[in-house]
């Protein structure tokens, strides 16, 4: 025969069935919601990765398509990648892998229409801002030059910097103002590095505006010179 609990035992039983009974539907309800939670959580990872998954997959074919190239595959699966996964960097890139297709095969509307779109809905700046140079560039050869200035206001990645107040350049030349475009062109060979490929462009197109901006810059630092020798 079980011996009975002796006092202490049976006051500690008491205590934790009172407990319960105060705080147990409390306890199950929060152990509910932190369960549910953390399944939720797994799921959602889980979806992401299938969705990146499914993404990729419908950019490979946006590859293949512009290699051959297709344009009405590229459109339709690009169509595709809108309307199912219009947030995933895979279609951002594809936007962009659209666009210079259209506009390597002279279809400046499909151009403007895959940029358009990458500008507006990417949640990545760097694809933003690449969409908002190069559809600023297309606006421009159709002569919409007020619609490319304005693509290219407000603010853009520091790295983006250069590459922007070269492409204001070339859009005043454009309208042969040649004073705002030296402007703007000598903004960005200063921004550029010294190694930069892109730098010696710059200086080409500076050296077609009469402007030697090596010889500038180094007068500018010896005049800096001779100044601070002077004090």
């Amino acid at each position: 025969m079980a011996n009975p609990l002796d006092l202490e035992e049976q006051e500690q039983l008491d205590q934790l069935k009172h407990f319960w009974k105060q705080y147990g539907n409390a306890i199950t309800w929060t152990l509910i919601v932190v369960l549910a939670a953390f399944a939720s959580w797994n799921f959602y990872n889980y979806w992401q990765r299938n969705q990146a998954v499914e993404a990729a997959a419908l950019y490979d074919e946006v590859e293949r398509a512009a290699q051959q190239p297709d344009r009405t595959q590229l459109e339709r699966v690009f169509s595709d990648m809108k309307e199912r996964y219009p947030s995933s960097l895979y279609a951002q890139q594809a936007g962009l892998l659209v666009a210079k297709q259209h506009y390597d095969g002279g279809n400046m509307d499909g151009a403007k229409s895959a940029l358009t779109w990458v500008t507006e809905k990417s949640s990545d700046t760097g694809f933003q801002s690449i969409a908002r140079l190069r559809l600023a560039a297309v606006l421009a050869e159709a002569k919409d030059y007020a619609g490319a200035m304005k693509l290219l206001e407000g603010s853009f990645p520091s790295a983006f910097e250069a590459l922007v107040a070269d492409r204001r350049g070339d859009i005043w030349l454009l309208q042969d103002k040649k004073a705002e475009a030296l402007v703007e062109f000598n903004k960005a060979f200063k921004l550029f590095d010294e190694q930069s490929e892109y730098r010696r462009l710059l200086e080409v197109k500076l050296n077609a505006l009469g402007v030697d901006p090596l010889s500038t810059a180094a007068a500018s630092g010896n005049g800096t010179a001779l100044t601070e020798g002077s004090k």
